[in-house]
């Protein structure tokens, strides 16, 4: 019996574990960078590697393929950790640039929609 209870109580504490892990994955938050129509992959870049220096809110990583479809679509900035006002910071950054709309701010939730 002691035996069947010590593996139903492994069991659980996988579970759980397994749990913390998945809910840490659906955590998951970032900031897109909408740039104008015109703007060129060396400009998104410079923009990217700008604004870069704020703390908890490191860029994500860029697609392999730097095509200018990509790139304009891919700068983004994880803001899992980020407080408020890195948040702030990033987007004051972010808009001293003339080729940057705005950012959309996205979590795992927006995935597949």
């Amino acid at each position: 019996m002691a035996g069947v209870a010590a593996v139903t109580a492994a069991a659980g504490l996988l579970s759980l574990a397994g749990c913390a892990k998945m809910d840490a994955a659906l955590d998951r938050q970032w900031m897109v960078v909408d740039f104008s129509p015109n703007t060129t992959v060396a400009t998104a870049l410079h923009v990217r590697a700008a604004c870069s220096h704020i703390q908890n809110t490191p860029p994500l990583p860029l697609p392999g393929k730097q095509s200018v479809i990509n790139v304009m679509y891919g700068v983004s900035y994880n803001t899992t950790n980020s407080s408020p006002a890195q948040l702030a910071e990033l987007q004051v950054c972010l808009g001293k640039f003339k080729s940057v709309l705005g950012v959309d701010p996205e979590d795992t939730g927006d995935e597949g929609s």
